[in-house]
């Protein structure tokens, strides 16, 4: 089984070919390709490659399958006794990519 470990939009993100996962939105249209070159760790059949910080030469070829926003959450801003209240909701948005090669 062979994995890797990739940084991207702040976070670190465990990945295996063929998967999909929603990451800080890309600004890369859908259906290109995109390629993750902060790879931090590679594993392939127990064999390891770790990366100081970053592995030299990996990389993590990804095909964009959307772009959406994430549920609403509601933020909600309240002081006791003092009349104060705010309401405000989010949605975040974020980029789902296919995993379609680890290189390195």
């Amino acid at each position: 089984m062979m994995y890797a470990v990739i940084e991207t939009g702040g976070k670190q993100y465990k990945v295996q070919e063929g998967e999909e996962i929603r990451v800080e939105k890309l600004d890369v249209e859908e259906g290109n390709e995109y390629k993750f070159d902060k790879v931090m760790l590679i594993s392939n059949d127990g064999e390891l490659k770790v990366g100081k910080p970053y592995v030299d030469g990996a990389s993590v070829a990804t095909t964009v399958v959307k772009h959406d926003k994430d549920k609403k959450i509601i933020v909600y801003k309240y002081k006791a006794k003092k009349d104060y209240r705010r309401k405000q909701g989010h949605r975040q948005p974020y980029t789902q990519v296919k995993i379609e090669k680890i290189e390195g």
